[in-house]
């Protein structure tokens, strides 16, 4: 494990199957004691044989760390990248990937239904930096090229499926719009995870993973990921993320890649739970709109189709006797656990409204008072129906 290494999912991502990268990449059995998983290096510096004699190129835990430099390695194999980047938590990838690739006067196109905290971070403090932005609903590649400002826009930022809305963009199609203007395609993967989609093979950039949800996937770190497919851009994140300094420490790196080693079998579970729920809302008297992608009748559905393997953990729904009873199902939820956050192993209900889009309220990403997220988790899914009923009920 060099960091002299490049951290390359690459020679891995045509010989194994997904399940195999995530197990074994980015990680040989220790040669000394034979060790399969690695060690949890809590050191904060290295001993040098000589001056500048580093010992795997390792001289300090904010550059490098072992520990890390695993999971930098699986990260990349699983989303066939060339290099992965590990971070303290999602908000602080985004923000050295932008501090890597945009200088102030720059711009960047963000989906119109952006996570919150997105588009706190672009708002309020890129934009006090000197980059401005503009949105555009990431299900209309038209609009998103309407939206570019050739030689100016630096980014194309894609979520899909989007947070809460679950708006789905052809990361394709939007690839090529983004590189006719000169720009690059960032696509926020958290919410389908490596296991569904891929968007590098797709065509895009960057790879971004608040690896807190569906990678970590058991609601016990904090963590964010940035995978890259050009080494220009590769060194570029690697000088910033040494230079800020926003990384996790060993134990985060630990239990994140403990998380991606179980990640397909967790993401098939919650797949199946979701199917049910979204069976069970659907046709539900108290239940306005069901917002799912592999429903049919959903917008995106073809095009979820076409780049994902499944159609993921999360469900949206509009209660239909307005926001008062929105927030009643979540204070009457019980197995459904009443918090933010997502893709951990137990089930979420959340109000986006007044908790995780609060910070969009008043904007044109406001989201709809009536919505209800659900972060379908791998528990026995009669409970999750069962307690759904007496919450709706």
């Amino acid at each position: 494990m060099s960091q002299s290494n490049p951290t390359s999912g690459q020679e891995h991502a045509h010989k194994s199957g997904f399940e195999t990268r995530a197990i074994h990449a980015g990680y040989e059995p220790d040669p000394t004691t034979g060790a399969v998983i690695p060690p949890i290096y809590a050191t904060s510096t290295y001993k040098q044989d000589g001056v500048g004699g580093m010992r795997g190129g390792y001289e300090y835990s904010r550059s490098a760390n072992p520990t890390r430099t695993a999971l930098e390695g699986a990260l990349a194999a699983v989303e066939e990248g060339e290099r992965g980047f590990a971070f303290a938590s999602g908000l602080a990838a985004e923000d050295t990937l932008v501090r890597a690739l945009c200088r102030p006067g720059d711009h960047v196109v963000l989906p119109d239904d952006a996570y919150g905290g997105t588009f706190r971070l672009f708002d309020k403090v890129e934009r006090a930096w000197g980059l401005e932005h503009s949105s555009a609903p990431v299900s209309d590649v038209d609009a998103v090229r309407a939206a570019i400002e050739p030689g100016r826009t630096k980014l194309v930022w894609v979520e899909t499926p989007t947070n809460p809305l679950l708006n789905i963009g052809d990361i394709e199609a939007l690839a090529s719009v983004a590189h006719d203007a000169g720009a690059l395609l960032v696509v926020d993967n958290t919410f389908a995870s490596p296991y569904l989609q891929q968007p590098l093979v797709l065509g895009a950039d960057v790879v971004v993973h608040s690896t807190t949800k569906y990678v970590g996937g058991h609601s016990d770190v904090v963590g964010g990921a940035l995978v890259v497919r050009d080494l220009e851009v590769a060194d570029a994140v690697a000088f910033h993320q040494n230079s800020i300094g926003a990384v996790p420490g060993p134990f985060d790196s630990f239990l994140t890649h403990r998380g991606l080693k179980t990640l397909a079998v967790r993401m098939d579970r919650h797949c199946d739970n979701a199917e049910r729920v979204v069976e069970f809302l659907t046709g539900h008297p108290a239940v306005a709109e069901v917002i799912y992608p592999g429903l049919p009748e959903h917008p995106g559905h073809a095009v979820a189709a076409k780049q994902m393997r499944r159609f993921g953990g999360m469900v949206s729904f509009r209660v239909a006797a307005g926001e008062q009873a929105a927030l009643d199902v979540c204070a009457r939820a019980e197995v459904f656990t009443l918090g933010e956050s997502l893709g951990g192993v137990e089930s979420l209900i959340e109000h986006p409204g007044r908790m995780t889009h609060a910070s969009v309220a008043g904007t044109d990403l406001e989201v709809p008072a009536d919505l209800v997220r659900l972060s379908v988790g791998i528990e026995t899914v009669d409970d999750l129906l069962a307690d759904l009923d007496r919450a709706l009920g």
